[in-house]
């Protein structure tokens, strides 16, 4: 399995996404923004997962290489590579596929719950209702042709599914102790009290279980963007 990472700040890594990778002996690349932006031809790969990041997909002055990224992401969904979104990742594939981005009415930092959205069709399906990790001040349109599989009290897309290959996700299912320790490290100073902020010390005091839960879910839904195509 060939893996193309697209990392946006040295921070923010693969998490409990890495353990599932290395089950399967997976070959990863990685493209650091923060150092350089060269990217992979997409067809060559079996799996894109966009991480994260502190910048927004509309600061494209500051931050040239999301012209790039943007098309990358494009192409592969088009060419029908599996293509994972995490929270900016998420935001990118919105924006790259016709979908606005902009600020959220709330802020949404720790842990709450999201409801899944009945979806017709063969889409992935979220349990109704999971508490889940976020970290975000953004929010986005679905782009053309995405289907709605959960939403949250602050954020009404939480997650979108566009065609069988591309899964994008406003929160983070990867999260393990010690990456929100290191969230709140580099991050710290957005926790200001809001209706949808946890504190510092409520976000390091969730038990394991949290994170062992949003880990199942996360092995499942790679394991659904990588599956071989019940059509075939």
């Amino acid at each position: 399995m060939r893996v193309h990472v697209l990392q946006h700040a040295a921070f923010e890594g693969l998490a409990a996404i890495t353990p599932w990778l290395a089950a399967r002996n997976a070959t990863i690349s990685t493209t650091r923004f923060f150092e350089n932006p060269a990217l992979p031809p997409p067809r060559d790969l079996d799996l894109i997962i966009a991480m994260g990041g502190p910048m927004s997909v509309n600061d494209e002055a500051e931050f040239p290489w999301l012209h790039d990224e943007k098309r990358f992401i494009r192409e592969a969904v088009q060419n029908g590579v599996p293509v994972l979104g995490v929270c900016l990742g998420a935001q990118l594939i919105a924006s790259a596929l016709g979908g606005r981005v902009y600020h959220n009415s709330q802020k949404e930092i720790g842990w709450f719950p999201i409801e899944a959205v009945p979806a017709d069709g063969n889409q992935f399906v979220f349990p109704a209702r999971l508490h889940v990790f976020h970290w975000h001040g953004e929010t986005f349109d679905l782009p053309p042709a995405a289907v709605r599989l959960a939403r949250s009290a602050a954020t009404e897309n939480q997650a979108f599914q566009l065609g069988r290959r591309t899964l994008a996700l406003q929160f983070h299912l990867e999260a393990t102790p010690e990456c929100v320790q290191t969230f709140v490290d580099n991050c710290g100073d957005e926790l200001h009290a809001a209706p949808f902020v946890q504190s510092a010390h409520d976000m390091l005091a969730t038990p394991g279980t949290a994170y062992a839960e949003v880990n199942i879910w996360l092995t499942r839904v790679l394991n659904y963007l990588t599956e071989p195509s019940p059509n075939r």
